[in-house]
């Protein structure tokens, strides 16, 4: 993607601003907004490829303008959290943000998070993606939709990669190593919780199977599998 249009809200001035150039220098079209209500109206004026949102802001806070958000737009959210700050990560993530990083962050991941997350956004992925189903499962490549039992269903771009990789792993354990390896681009920390928290909210969205269990399983200490589901659409 050649310069893809980011929206950077913190309320950190200086901050933001040398995010900014150097975001600007790495080949992104940066604009700034410094508290939530005027991220959110530039969100809705402007066409962005991603929105990077700093949690702490004055007024409304980053996961309220996130919870407004994911009403009315998939757009991709990178969260910035505070460091050490592990219930605002995960509140992001269940609130539907693609991915989060750590502040103070090093700019150079901050730009890297970003092309994985604008990856996702795109399907850019290294396989050739074809329409998949599992049962009442259908994922549509070319449109990259995912409909349950002629439903359709609204996932985050990293929600619909997670759907990828369960559905052509159908019926076989996918470890979290692997997981976060092919869908967030990144290797599973040790206190990281993103796969769990993306896996309920991927739950949360499927609803139960015909036989009124979840599709994903859990094993414990191994990671999820989908389960081989019934023919019923």
């Amino acid at each position: 993607m050649a310069n893809p249009r980011i929206l950077l809200a913190d309320d950190d001035v200086e901050l933001a601003q040398l995010l900014r150039d150097f975001l600007t220098r790495d080949g992104f079209d940066v604009t700034l907004a410094h508290d939530a209500d005027s991220a959110l109206a530039a969100v809705r004026a402007g066409s962005f490829d991603a929105l990077v949102l700093d949690v702490m802001m004055p007024g409304r806070s980053g996961l309220d303008a996130l919870r407004e958000l994911r009403r009315e737009s998939p757009l991709p959210v990178l969260m910035l959290t505070a460091l050490g700050e592990d219930i605002d990560r995960i509140l992001g993530l269940e609130l539907g943000a693609d991915d989060y990083i750590p502040k103070p962050c090093n700019p150079r991941e901050l730009a890297a998070r970003l092309r994985a997350v604008l990856r996702r956004a795109q399907g850019e992925g290294s396989e050739v993606l074809v329409d998949l189903r599992n049962g009442p499962i259908l994922l549509r490549a070319a449109s990259r939709s995912v409909s349950v039992g002629g439903e359709q269903i609204t996932l985050t771009g990293t929600e619909f990669d997670l759907l990828v990789l369960l559905l052509r792993e159908t019926g076989r354990v996918v470890s979290k190593e692997r997981i976060s390896q092919s869908v967030l681009g990144r290797p599973l920390g040790p206190f990281d919780r993103s796969i769990d928290v993306h896996v309920s909210n991927l739950r949360r969205k499927l609803g139960d199977a015909p036989d009124g269990a979840s599709p994903i399983t859990t094993i414990h200490r191994s990671g999820y599998l989908l389960r081989q589901l019934g023919d019923d659409a």
